[in-house]
């Protein structure tokens, strides 16, 4: 029993020895000793990551000047009455998506006003198709609906595709660690180590990488759910304000 106690503290001191030369590396020495395909695999999701950053903090600071501006134009528009008042205050707005669709309305307005009435100044403008309006409308919220969308799918592709990358640093980690496993004859923990650290750095990076960006794609999707929500509302009072004054 004395033998067997002297044998496992000799084996545990082995152990705590390989562990501290192992572990006493930082993260990029890790990355630095790792193989080419996994140095490979981290690149890739570094872009991701970056990529994705760039993208939600660009949204995040146009956002808030959208909101802004649609709420200032609402209150003008509200406020106007006149459409060529509106029309005047466009200008300074221009990055709310309500602007967008209050001139697409106002100029296929327009152009049915001077066709009706062929030019007599003296006859009441009247409107020949409401429908033709609200398709001018539909198509105006489709147009700014994209802007509002753009390039949010590339949060959701490296929200879906990184751990899949990082799984596959993993994949490569393993192998590597059972390749020095079988070059050495060897499970001596400075063996497996190096392969191990690869595995659980690219699972993290994947990780890494995904999370923020399924947060800002959430983030970011729901607010321009609430735009098109806007949008929608928009819509239905300009052609109220039409039906009541033009036909």
């Amino acid at each position: 029993m004395r033998a067997l106690g002297y044998y496992a503290m000799a084996l545990q001191t082995q152990a705590d020895g390989a562990s501290e030369g192992v572990l006493s590396g930082g993260l990029l020495d890790w990355i630095a000793q790792s193989t080419p395909l996994s140095k490979f695999v981290l690149l890739l999701l570094l872009l991701f990551s970056v990529y994705s950053w760039g993208i939600a903090l660009h949204k995040l600071w146009l956002f808030p000047r959208i909101e802004r501006q649609t709420w200032g134009f609402l209150d003008v528009f509200r406020r106007s009455t006149k459409f060529s008042e509106v029309n005047a205050a466009c200008r300074s707005l221009k990055h709310s998506p309500l602007v967008g669709l209050f001139q697409a309305g106002y100029a296929e307005l327009n152009t049915q006003l001077r066709h009706g009435n062929g030019g007599a100044a003296d006859e009441r403008p009247s409107l020949s198709s409401l429908e033709a309006v609200d398709r001018a409308l539909q198509r105006a919220v489709v147009v700014e609906a994209n802007k509002l969308e753009h390039r949010l799918h590339l949060l959701a592709t490296t929200a879906s595709i990184t751990p899949f990358i990082g799984l596959f640093g993993t994949v490569v980690g393993i192998v590597t660690a059972f390749q020095g496993i079988a070059g050495t004859g060897s499970t001596n923990l400075t063996v497996v180590a190096p392969g191990i650290a690869e595995a659980l750095v690219a699972t993290a990076a994947g990780l890494g990488a995904a999370i923020p960006a399924l947060y800002f794609y959430n983030h970011l999707t729901n607010k321009v759910r609430l735009h098109l929500s806007m949008m929608d509302d928009f819509s239905l009072e300009f052609l109220n304000i039409v039906e009541r004054n033009f036909l």
